[in-house]
């Protein structure tokens, strides 16, 4: 008999927890706007029209509710880009250290 193979549940199982660097801000996918635009709620309570960055767009799905890293643009601080999607187990960490407080 073979031995039985056991799964790991990518969305509660974690080992480093990325956190903001300079320039970038967490934030909430609020409306998903089509292409590769979202319509992100960040922590420091602007509303920015995000865009996925070419790296993530085919290998990351974002959805609804999800949770973000945000690097706003420099000329215009109503867009940014989006650099990572957190599980929700790595959601859950970042909103028990308060690092979502402004959501």
């Amino acid at each position: 008999m073979p031995p039985k193979k056991t799964t790991i549940d990518k969305e509660t199982e974690f080992r480093k927890v990325r956190t903001p660097r300079e320039g970038e801000i967490l934030g909430v996918v609020v409306k998903m706007m089509g292409f590769d635009r979202l319509q992100v709620k960040c922590t420091d309570g602007k509303t920015r029209l995000c865009r996925i960055r070419g790296k993530m767009k085919k290998r990351v799905w974002i959805r609804e509710g999800d949770v973000v890293l945000v690097a706003p643009w420099d000329f215009q601080d109503e867009k940014g880009d989006i650099m990572w999607r957190y599980s929700k187990g790595q959601a859950r960490w970042l909103e028990d250290n308060s690092y979502l407080q402004g959501i």
